[in-house]
Parts: structure tokens; C-alpha cells; sequence
């Protein structure tokens, strides 16, 4: 993937080794991405966690600033902090961490496991700022359905040869073959115009719900929201798919809405009517 922004300069004596992620954070659940994850349950879960991860609130400039030393090689955030409850990184914010890492010399990545591949109504979530990672992770939509992940690294970040990396499934074809075929459809500007229009009118229906059951705001972008309430969301969400719809409460108070994204306005509205019920 080719990036415009400059050469990172030279590790510091030693080797910088120190990425500064989010509170709030959600990367993963091996151990080092537990590690980088600010993910309040994680932080009882299998200690010692991996050293090296710093942590600042998101959309805080000044804080992630700070946080940068000589021992940094990386800054890694979500465009859109999914497991947290749907907390977008402003379009502001993301431009201007871009100018901060290629200031400092250090790496920019970018965690699109759950906003990539035409989630956000683009094919990935930093297309709508016009920014580039240095460094981006994808999976879920990837595979539509099947496990698939990928690393995507430019030339200048990348410190692997083909084969380097091994694994027992890396590289199996089937999957490869099912990730083309994803990505074939996903990028055609139909189908993300598709994904933007129908993510608009999901948004609209659950403003309009929250005025009427006197809920709180709807945040995030395209297909993946939020809807913020003033009752137990667990139990709506139980109280929802007991009628038949697949909802997931990520906090005691956030609603979260992930719907295929290929979903119609007719199934929105469907939705709508029994997130209403639940609600009433």
C-alpha cells in the first residue's frame, strides 16, 4: 500500500520498542493485544501482560503527544472504537495524528479489523479523511463470513520477505480466494454508494426512535452504530432477540448495530419496529 508520508528516521539507541494505543481500546485477544487493548476487563485477565503499550484517551492530541518518546515506534488506534461502544476518532483528530507520527518519525496503525472493508461506506474508514496508515489490520468483513485476516504494511514499514511470516493456515487458498471475491464486490462504487445510503437511513430511524422513547444520541458512521440509552441496553438486547433481532449491548448503556451490509430498508424498518417494542 503506498504512503506519502515521509521516511521514519533511525530507532533511538537501544531500539524503540513502545506503541501508545486508547483507552478503551479493543485489539485483539491474544496476550499482546490484550496487552494493547484498553478494554477494562482485560486488565485483571493473564498477568504479566506484555510490556510496551502506553495508553491516552481518544481524540486527545495534546495527550498522544505527550505520550510519544524516544521509546516509541508506533501509535495504533481504531477509526471507530467498536468494543467501546462505537466512539469514532474525529476526521480533525486522525489528520492531525498523521502529521504527529510523521513528525516524531514514528509508525501510524491503523486497527480496521471491524471498520474496513465497507463497513463505514467506504472500502476502508481512513478514506474518509484522506490520511494513509503506515500499518492496517483487517479481518471480519475480509473473509465475508469465512476466517480471514490480513496484515497490510507499506513498503517503507514492512520488514518481512515472502515467506517470513508462517503460520498453519497462512495462506490458504480457498480463503485467499474468498477474500478476492469479497473485496471484488465490496469496492464497486455502487455497492459502497449502497452502504452509505442505507447506513444514513438506519441512522435517521434511530434518531427518530430516540426522540421518541427519550434515548440518548446515535454515533459512529455508515453501518456500524450506536445507540445510547437510559435504560439497561442487556436487557433490551435479550428483549430483542427474544422477537427475533441480533443486537449487542458493548456497555451497560450503548446499543450497538452491525447489520449486514447488504441489509434493505425494509429490514431496517423491520428492526425498527421491534427495537420500538423492546423500548416501549
Amino acid at each position: 500500500m503506498p504512503s506519502s508520508s515521509p521516511q521514519v528516521g533511525p530507532a533511538p539507541s537501544g531500539g524503540a520498542f513502545e506503541i501508545v494505543t486508547t483507552h478503551g481500546a479493543f485489539h485483539g485477544r491474544t496476550l499482546a493485544m490484550m496487552s494493547a487493548s484498553g478494554k477494562p476487563a482485560f486488565e485483571p485477565l493473564f498477568e504479566p501482560k506484555v510490556p510496551g503499550f502506553r495508553k491516552v484517551p481518544l481524540n486527545d492530541l495534546d495527550a498522544m503527544a505527550a505520550a510519544i518518546t524516544d521509546r516509541t515506534v508506533a501509535v495504533m488506534i481504531e477509526p471507530v472504537q467498536g468494543e467501546a461502544g462505537v466512539f469514532p476518532a474525529h476526521d480533525d483528530y486522525l489528520s492531525a495524528l498523521r502529521a504527529l507520527t510523521d513528525e516524531r518519525g514514528v509508525l501510524l496503525i491503523l486497527d480496521e479489523v471491524q471498520t474496513g472493508i465497507g463497513r463505514t461506506g467506504r472500502l476502508y474508514a481512513f478514506e474518509h479523511v484522506g490520511v494513509r496508515p503506515d500499518i492496517l489490520t483487517l479481518g471480519k468483513g475480509l473473509g465475508g463470513g469465512v476466517p480471514l485476516a490480513a496484515l497490510v504494511a507499506s513498503a517503507r514499514a514492512s520488514c518481512f520477505e515472502p515467506g517470513d511470516q508462517g503460520g498453519t493456515f497462512n495462506g490458504n487458498p480457498l480463503m485467499a480466494a474468498v477474500g478476492c471475491a469479497v473485496v471484488d464486490t465490496v469496492r464497486r462504487p455502487e455497492f459502497l454508494a449502497s452502504v452509505r445510503d442505507t447506513g444514513a437511513y438506519l441512522e435517521e430511524r434511530l434518531r427518530a426512535l430516540s426522540a421518541e422513547t427519550g434515548q440518548g444520541e446515535v454515533r459512529g458512521r455508515g453501518l456500524l452504530l450506536a445507540l445510547a440509552l437510559t435504560c439497561d441496553a442487556g436487557k433490551v438486547a435479550d428483549a430483542a432477540l427474544d422477537r427475533g433481532l441480533l443486537i449487542n449491548a458493548p456497555r451497560p448503556d450503548t446499543l450497538r448495530f452491525m447489520p449486514a451490509l447488504t441489509v434493505s430498508r425494509q429490514e431496517i424498518d423491520q428492526a425498527i419496529e421491534i427495537l420500538a417494542r423492546c423500548l416501549g
